[in-house]
């Protein structure tokens, strides 16, 4: 009589990555792109040359310190580009990886499409809200080290001042975030950095102030958003432009990558790569 000994053999499965691992595996992927620096150091130069550039201009008008120029200290020709370059960068995080073909690889190895796209964000927003920090500060203590020679200068604590550097620090990683959720919906380079451009820099000028519904429509857009933001005077109230308050250009700031990644989130779930 024969005995056939069966021998069970138990299967682990390997365990999910935990959620730090997805966020180093991501940094990995960004810091290892010798672009990024280069990219980033050269829009940094640029936005803080035109703090410099703007407030060399108007430094006549800072006759004294109540005068806080925030519009010279943040110009919208420096800030335009970063948010062109943020949403740029942004995008390119994960639409470089579908051009290559990179991206079948990454979801074999990581089934959690949605845990992946929420790494992906949390990775650019830290990096992009350094890259912002970097370059508000930087504008402001350059555009107050020439006022300050014509007895011009202000304090961080001057009324308006903190609030114009938030927003302006802000501006980079709500664009990044932006340009990434776009990018996990159109899975296409160019398609993406368009929809982008179009989204955050072209259709607020398509929207004027001169009826109720276009002002309202502008006024829920990133870059009208940045502009109640910087403002530090309060709109007539006689005009359809006080429809734009703080509380609200704050919102804006929290809803537009909000949404974007929430889509991108559910979206990554539902479809083949």
């Amino acid at each position: 009589m024969t005995t056939h000994a069966t021998t069970q053999v138990t299967l682990q499965a390997d365990p999910r990555p935990r959620f730090g691992d997805l966020l180093a595996a991501e940094w990995i992927k960004v810091r290892s792109l010798r672009s990024t620096p280069w990219t980033i150091a050269l829009t940094l130069l640029f936005v803080v040359g035109s703090a410099a550039v703007a407030t060399l201009a108007d430094k006549d008008a800072a006759s004294h310190p109540a005068d806080f120029l925030p519009f010279d200290a943040y110009p919208a020709a420096g800030y335009w580009t970063l948010m062109l370059v943020a949403s740029t960068m942004g995008a390119l995080t994960v639409v470089s990886e579908y051009s290559s073909g990179l991206i079948r690889t990454t979801t074999v190895a990581i089934p959690a499409r949605g845990s992946l796209v929420l790494a992906k964000a949390a990775v650019t927003a830290a990096l992009w809200t350094a890259v912002g920090t970097a370059a508000s500060v930087g504008s402001f203590l350059v555009s107050q080290a020439v006022l300050a020679r014509h007895q011009g200068g202000v304090p961080v604590t001057h009324p308006g001042v903190f609030r114009a550097l938030i927003a302006s620090a802000s501006l980079a990683p709500v664009c990044a975030l932006v340009g990434l959720g776009l990018g996990v919906l159109l899975r296409h380079t160019a398609g993406t950095i368009i929809a982008g451009v179009f989204a955050l820099l072209m259709l607020p000028t398509m929207f004027s102030e001169s009826n109720r519904w276009s002002a309202d429509l502008k006024h829920t857009l990133v870059s009208a958003a940045w502009n109640r933001l910087m403002q530090t005077w309060e709109p007539d109230p006689h005009s359809l432009g006080y429809t734009a308050t703080v509380p609200g250009s704050w919102a804006v700031y929290v809803l537009w990558p909000l949404i974007t990644i929430a889509l991108a989130v559910l979206v990554v779930r539902r479809r083949d790569v």
